[in-house]
């Protein structure tokens, strides 16, 4: 098994759970640092921004939505998803490789489900080599 600590950013909905749940994911997930982005709709999760994760040192994005029927914006679970599968589908092209984004819907298993998901997520993530990081040009 791989000893790195990976990184896993995890944009929710507000709507759906808390932060306290939130924090029971991270428990869950040994060997991985998450941090949270709270979301009012996972809709509102946009390609740059899942890019930007990436940007900013995630080995792997987690985008949890509501349930299907719940979503107080009709259909936000739906475009995140798409968004997902879109950012995911970058990552091969670049060399990153697929598998490195992930939406997760609750899908009646409620928090525990999404526990367990998200545990899976981060032990597969940790698998995985770490992304090349480019630092950036020092500035005179």
């Amino acid at each position: 098994m791989n000893d790195r600590t990976a990184r896993v950013y995890v944009f929710h909905c507000t709507n759906s759970f808390g932060r306290d749940e939130l924090v029971r994911c991270c428990d869950a997930a040994a060997g991985v640092r998450i941090k949270a982005i709270a979301l009012p709709c996972s809709g509102k999760v946009d390609i740059p921004y899942l890019v930007k994760a990436f940007e900013a040192g995630a080995d792997g994005v987690v985008v949890i939505g509501c349930e299907k029927g719940q979503c107080r914006h009709l259909e936000g679970f739906i475009r995140a998803g798409k968004r997902t599968e879109a950012v995911d589908g970058l990552l091969q092209e670049i060399g990153l490789g697929a598998g490195r984004v992930e939406f997760i819907n609750p899908n009646g298993n409620g928090i525990e489900g999404v526990i367990t998901r998200v545990g899976q997520f981060g032990r597969r993530i940790r698998q995985m080599p770490a992304p090349v990081r480019i630092a950036a040009p020092a500035t005179d």
